[in-house]
């Protein structure tokens, strides 16, 4: 079984910020595939199904960003799901808006979601899914970025990569992060 996490914070007063492009990731991913609807489990809302003849289960932690750890460290111990086979879907301010990188393991770059990850899963091999969104230019800028919702202009390149996501997913449950790249690449182009 899988483990897919969209990172965001919940409300209707976050919902097109920035920093929620994980949780309208996996919102992709389990409209495409035909889910099941998004209940309440782990501080967060849960969606089950299958991609490419695997169990998914996706997530969207509910405890704000800072707090993630904490439902997606109780959703894998509940599924017996370890590290490796969870992806976590985030914004990613040093990559290009329109761009996207997938790694196992590796630092949190400063992202707080990443961090509190890192601190409640066993260890940090998970695979993570970075979606870029730009940096405003000036760090003191950074959170009222990530804070603000995507302008006019992002939603062009926004339209082609969250269904690229969803329809490309299942390579990474079949383990090949390299072609998921190159193919959201090429709906980007």
């Amino acid at each position: 079984m899988w483990l897919f996490v969209g990172l965001g914070n919940p409300g209707d007063k976050y919902a097109k910020n920035r920093h929620n492009v994980g949780f309208m990731a996996v919102d992709g991913i389990a409209g495409e595939y035909a889910f099941s609807p998004f209940r309440s489990k782990f501080q967060g809302l849960l969606s089950e199904g299958t991609i490419e003849g695997q169990k998914v289960a996706v997530l969207k932690p509910q405890t704000y960003m800072n707090e993630s750890g904490r439902s997606i460290a109780a959703a894998a111990k509940f599924f017996k799901i370890a590290p490796e086979r969870v992806v976590v879907f985030y914004d990613e301010l040093d990559i290009e808006p329109g761009k996207l990188k997938v790694r196992q393991g590796g630092g949190a770059a400063g992202h707080n979601g990443i961090k509190s990850a890192m601190a409640h899963l066993p260890s940090p091999d998970f695979w993570r899914v970075r979606i870029g969104i730009g940096h405003p230019g000036d760090k003191n800028r950074v959170s009222g970025y990530v804070l603000s919702d995507f302008a006019k202009a992002d939603q062009e390149w926004l339209e082609r990569m969250l269904p690229g996501i969803a329809k490309f997913c299942g390579l990474l449950v079949n383990e090949n992060s390299d072609d998921f790249m190159t193919r959201i690449a090429e709906e980007m182009k």
